[in-house]
């Protein structure tokens, strides 16, 4: 069977790329429904049933361990607090763990095997949750799994393209359409599931979904390139790197260190978004958690614009950098909050719930940040990072979201201390002020790694 599907495709292309991305596209796609499908639930899930009852979070392996040092660190939390700090420290993690999954694939696997690795450990996470006791063994496997998965499968969609090749900035914006195709459908599904179900089976569908996304890679597995870590990353690791790839190495790592402060903003919207749609909009008989479709539903629907504007601009030799995409990205991710400063206003003193309408535009706004950010920072690590060390510098990128996403746990402790307008206005400024530092590194960084990027 896998013999007969690869071999219609092997050496075509579809819209000017190669099949082996698509395959790419959807492996990924069904990976990310199961991650988004748990992260739609998690948040709800704690603060509505886990830990607000105290007999039933004191039941969970390790919880109290894990309560007592974070009290320690920060003091006494209510459990909304107390969440967002798990929360964060999940999603971040998340993005730990790729640093580490990225030398795995370089040194020992190879990033082909190192992907099936990652498929088969977040699939086990999925399950465990549907033990309450196991909820931190789940997330210690589902951040495991994540770590070999995402560097690999990402560094997979660079590798499709010779050297140069200026389609790769458009295939990792294909890419990224698979990968909100499935954030989009998970919470209908798991979050429909896990709110008017129960619990477990919206977990139980994200595992499912992880499942057939192994199915996906290994059908076609003929298509996607594949390493030999004997013959390619042990002999190119022995190779020391040139003062020109050391630079780029610095250039990428202070770019990493500005995607922390975009993603502690960006990713309030598992966080304090979540619950701000869940307590203060009116959603009738839909569940909250639909909340989380709007943003892969824009991501979708948006990106193919974005990518014929790119397109047009590059014919006419005006296309922005990847620095200066990035620096529009952070801009409006920030720009995104002075919306819910807005509707903070009106909610004030008012016992009515608020207009979906809100959380559309704000969503819309840093959808198209995110867009000229994450697909472009994919691309540019694959252009700029030094071949022996391609997927390990993959793994630094994600390094800078396992940052990132802990200080959306952190930032979200003071959505119970703040106001809600103030603090929606400390997340725009942090946005913006990033953004404006984006701008400003352009020609640097440019120096530094001797070409445009």
């Amino acid at each position: 069977m896998k013999n007969a599907v690869t071999a219609k495709f092997t050496g075509k292309e579809y819209f000017g790329h190669p099949s082996g991305l698509f395959v790419l596209f959807f492996t990924e796609m069904w990976e990310r429904f199961s991650y988004y499908g748990m992260r739609s639930l998690l948040v709800l899930y704690m603060t509505q049933y886990l830990l607000f009852d105290p007999v039933r979070a004191q039941e969970v392996l390790g919880y109290n361990g894990l309560e007592q040092f974070l009290i320690g660190i920060f003091g006494q939390m209510n459990v909304q607090q107390m969440s967002s700090q798990i929360y964060g420290l999940y999603t971040g993690f998340v993005y730990f763990t790729p640093l580490l999954g990225g030398m795995l694939a370089d040194k020992v696997l190879g990033r082909y095997r190192t992907v099936y690795l990652g498929g088969f450990l977040m699939a086990i996470g999925h399950f465990l949750m549907a033990s309450e006791k196991m909820f931190l063994l789940a997330l210690l496997f589902l951040i495991l799994g994540n770590g070999a998965f995402k560097p690999n499968i990402s560094t997979q969609v660079g590798d499709l393209y010779p050297e140069g090749d200026s389609r790769k900035d458009r295939a990792y914006t294909i890419f990224y359409m698979g990968i909100n195709l499935g954030a989009f459908f998970s919470p209908l599904v798991c979050g429909t599931l896990g709110q008017k179900v129960g619990w477990h089976y919206g977990f139980a569908a994200a595992g499912v979904g992880m499942l057939v996304g192994v199915l996906v890679y290994w059908l076609g597995s003929d298509l996607v390139p594949k390493t030999d870590v004997k013959k390619d990353a042990v002999v190119a690791e022995k190779r020391p790197l040139t003062k020109q790839e050391w630079n780029a190495v610095v250039a990428l790592g202070i770019l990493c260190f500005l995607n922390i402060v975009f993603w502690a903003v960006y990713e309030q919207q598992g966080n304090t978004l979540q619950i701000w749609a869940d307590e203060k909009v009116h959603w009738g008989i839909i569940p909250s958690s639909w909340f989380q479709s709007f943003n892969p539903l824009m991501i979708f629907l948006f990106a193919p614009v974005l990518n014929i504007l790119w397109t047009k601009q590059a014919a006419k030799k005006s296309e922005p950098s990847s620095v200066v995409k990035m620096g529009i990205g952070c801009v409006l991710c920030g720009a995104a909050y002075i919306i819910m400063v807005a509707a903070a206003h009106v909610m004030v003193g008012s016992t009515d719930k608020a207009n979906v309408m809100w959380l559309v535009g704000t969503v819309f706004v840093f959808t198209m940040g995110e867009l000229y950010l994450s697909p472009i920072g994919l691309s540019l690590v694959n252009k700029v990072a030094p071949k022996p060390i391609l997927s390990t510098m993959m793994g630094m990128w994600f390094l800078s979201s396992f940052f990132g996403n802990y200080m959306t746990g952190y930032i979200g402790t003071f959505y119970s201390k703040m106001s809600h307008s103030d603090y929606f206005l400390m997340l725009f400024a942090m946005g913006a002020i990033t953004g404006i530092i984006f701008f400003l590194l352009k020609r640097p960084v440019e120096r530094a790694v001797g070409k445009d990027v």
